[in-house]
């Protein structure tokens, strides 16, 4: 199977060692897998594990470990040269096969199936320059019905914030207000979301879900497109320069059903080397507490590079849009919900009856006076 020049290119990029070495040193996104894997030590062993993408091999080794009796460590860029000596340092090479192969192109012999599938294949807002896509093609053609995903779902959020990081040093640059300056860079970096880690005080509202994942039954096709239409009252004042993403892994827990091991890559986590994802404004807003921050965001898969996405948002009229049952913020209209369902517990989460029953009482109102 011929192999373009686009996906030769995102393989020879792991081929840098220092792309691995970030990887390793990265200790919650490390840890998180040995945890979870260890966590599962009863239920993998003497079972057959798949690495999708094992780079170094470090994940096939903590399977091994754990008891796996079989890991077949699938890795397409010539890193799985690294990855046998890695094995044979670790004495693991009666338990785990590095295959050099696209996972796409493998065959197992006797078309054996896996009782688990391994792999770290997240990136950046979990999916940009990922291989979610050979995930889900492993588990297809490789996972018992019975079996489980390393991690099994994953959620993407989204919060308000702002960007001192960038913005705040041209204040005084060496004594000179550079003010001017740092609003042609906001311009010009509006157009590529900006990697960074923002800190948790930075965060100027409550994060929403703008999507949620299982890799157990989800397929490409239900991974090419997301949207969220959102309002969110600022918690805090002030300067509203981007939208926040960041996501959340959660691992099986086969034995116990009810410690689930999660990777967290959020501004209140420790971070990571996904760090956060920022699409900057073009213009900053300040804001007050309880200000309604709305926003329309759509994230959908680039056809020409099936690992990009490409993020168009759009800036919303906080009074002409549809808020959430109990948004907390300054407008007459969510004061009015909000005090209605105090009254009213009964009409919780049903948007259409608070909605109905509030003008209603609006109408009785203006009759009585």
């Amino acid at each position: 199977m011929e192999v373009d020049s686009t996906q030769n290119e995102y393989f020879t990029s792991y081929e840098d060692l220092e792309v691995h070495r970030l990887m390793l040193e990265d200790h919650p996104r490390t840890e998180a897998y040995k945890n979870a894997i260890f966590a599962n030590k009863a239920y993998l062993k003497d079972k057959i594990v798949m690495d999708v993408g094992c780079g170094t091999g470090i994940l096939s080794i903590f399977c091994a470990q754990a008891g796996a009796k079989k890991v077949y460590a699938v890795e397409a860029s010539n890193l799985a040269n690294l990855a046998k000596e890695v094995v044979k340092e670790n004495n693991f090479e009666n338990v785990i096969e590095v295959i050099h192969s696209r996972v796409e192109d493998v065959v197992l012999p006797g078309n054996i199936k896996v009782d688990a599938i391994v792999s770290e294949w997240m990136g950046f807002y979990l999916f940009h320059e990922g291989m979610l896509d050979s995930v889900f093609v492993a588990r297809d053609k490789f996972l018992k019905e019975d079996g489980r995903m390393f991690p099994e779902t994953a959620t993407v959020y989204i919060a308000p914030c702002s960007i001192p990081s960038l913005y705040k040093s041209w204040d005084d640059m060496y004594g000179v207000k550079m003010s001017t300056f740092a609003n042609h860079l906001r311009s010009s970096k509006s157009n590529k979301p900006e990697i960074l880690v923002v800190e948790p005080q930075d965060i100027l509202g409550p994060e929403e879900a703008l999507c949620w994942i299982d890799l157990r039954q989800f397929h490409s096709e239900d991974v090419n497109h997301f949207e969220i239409e959102h309002v969110v009252a600022a918690k805090k004042k002030g300067a509203y320069q981007g939208l926040c993403l960041w996501f959340d892994c959660v691992f099986p827990d086969v034995v116990a059903d009810d410690n689930y091991i999660s990777l967290s890559t959020g501004p209140r986590d420790p971070p990571t080397h996904w760090k956060q994802t920022v699409i900057v404004l073009p213009q900053e807003q300040e804001v007050e507490v309880d200000e309604p921050i709305a926003f329309k965001l759509d994230m959908t898969r680039d056809t020409n590079s099936g690992r990009r996405y490409n993020l168009q948002l759009e800036m919303l009229d906080p009074e002409a849009i549809t808020h959430p049952i109990g948004c907390s913020c300054h407008l007459t209209k969510c004061i009015l919900i909000n005090e209605y369902m105090k009254n009213h517990p009964e009409q919780h989460g049903d948007s259409a009856a608070v909605n109905n029953c509030i003008i209603e009482e609006d109408v009785i109102d203006d009759d009585d006076g």
